[in-house]
């Protein structure tokens, strides 16, 4: 049986800072305003979903205590559609896609509704707490260090200068805002609102449409003090003693953005759609995850796309649009070397460097971007990927219908 993908959308991304727009509203509104759109737009009865499935990445304080059945019975859905949140890291809501998709190819789900929600000036990371960031057994004996110390090493090990991390920088900058002023995200991107229904933000606020060279070449790394200093430099080299220094050129313009943001996507059947009057808009061709090297991290993104493409039948030259989360400029570099992927096929309206990663959301946020841009510009197919903390990849195949 297929799963099909019948409509999305998302908030814009504001800033993760206690002055950015989105600061005001709770994750559970949020995520319930993006159902109560979802709903609006498709028009079906809360009583024909089976699920509610979101990602989030730190669900402690207002994140925890199940946000995806607390958002949904706040958007004013049945009480018999149930909700569960699930977390693997960055690619949280691609991943409450394919478990959804999963379990519609299975016939145990005709319709639900997957995505995820981050509300990072609110909640900030590692809230949660863990073995991760507390074992110092776990950390010794796998060399765990930051995600950012990991993005640096990629770009030492495969001769990444500032100057490249830099000008891929400049590129989702400009293409974001070349997307935002053409209105390739209207489609999708909802205004979020207040209590009043006042419109706190209708555009993603963390581009930066004056960015330059010069400007992204003045900004200072921002690894260096906690890889050299506080010595996460010597422990990754201990997995990668081929590397007699790690190059830090990572800095907060060639990273992923704080945000707040949340995303939903509707999937079900083509019987249910038919029955709801809905023509699918895509249809989920594969999707995997894999493990890879938790010292770097960010590698993982590689595996799992083989991992899907193999299981779809396809080669990365079968896939027309790529979209992989830039959580930073070095692991978007290192995926198109090792797939062969053209930059211009890849992240073709921008990514988190210029818009923000809002963890749990940002998944199913470019599953949707990539979705609108096939219909666009008349493509295919398309593949989402995104690179997992403690060395993990989610990938996920589409195929346009409409």
């Amino acid at each position: 049986m297929d799963a099909f993908i019948y409509d999305h959308v998302r908030t814009p991304r504001g800033r993760g800072r206690p002055n950015g727009a989105l600061h005001e509203v709770p994750p559970v509104d949020l995520a319930a305003q993006v159902l109560v759109a979802l709903q609006r737009r498709s028009g079906f009865a809360s009583e024909q979903l089976d699920d509610v499935l979101l990602g989030v990445v730190t669900p402690a304080g207002e994140q925890g205590c199940n946000i995806a059945r607390t958002a949904l019975l706040r958007a004013g859905y049945s009480n018999s559609v149930p909700g569960a949140q699930l977390n693997r890291f960055c690619s949280s809501g691609l991943d409450a896609v394919n478990a959804i998709a999963g379990q519609i190819m299975a016939g145990q789900i005709d319709l639900a509704i997957a995505g995820g929600v981050e509300s990072m000036s609110r909640v900030p990371m590692s809230a949660d707490g863990g073995a991760w960031y507390s074992d110092p057994v776990l950390v010794y004996d796998n060399y765990l260090a930051p995600q950012g110390i990991g993005a640096d090493l990629i770009a030492t090990l495969n001769h990444y200068s500032r100057e490249d991390v830099d000008r891929y920088a400049l590129a989702s900058q400009q293409r974001a805002v070349r997307a935002w002023d053409e209105a390739r995200f209207a489609k999708s991107v909802i205004p979020v609102v207040d209590e009043l229904g006042i419109v706190l933000l209708d555009r993603d606020e963390h581009i930066r449409a004056d960015t330059s060279a010069a400007s992204l070449a003045g900004l200072k790394p921002v690894f260096d003090v906690m890889g050299e200093k506080d010595g996460y430099d010597a422990v990754a080299l201990q997995r990668y003693p081929e590397v007699f220094r790690i190059e830090h050129v990572h800095t907060a313009g060639n990273s992923s953005g704080i945000v707040d943001g949340a995303s939903a996507v509707l999937l079900g059947t083509r019987e249910m759609g038919e029955r709801l009057g809905l023509r699918p808009r895509a249809r989920i061709r594969a999707f995997a995850s894999a493990g890879s090297d938790p010292t770097i991290q960010l590698t993982g993104p590689e595996p799992a796309t083989r991992k899907a493409l193999a299981r779809a039948g396809m080669a990365a030259a079968d896939i027309d649009l790529y979209e992989l989360n830039e959580a930073f400029a070095s692991v978007v570099l290192w995926f198109m070397q090792r797939l062969g992927v053209d930059h211009d096929k890849i992240n073709v309206n921008g990514g988190a460097i210029a818009m923000g990663h809002p963890l749990g959301a940002t998944g199913a946020m470019i599953l949707g971007t990539v979705l609108d841009e096939l219909e666009r510009s008349g493509k295919g197919t398309a593949l989402v990927t995104a690179c997992v903390g403690l060395g993990m990849g989610t990938a996920t195949i589409i195929e346009r219908l409409q």
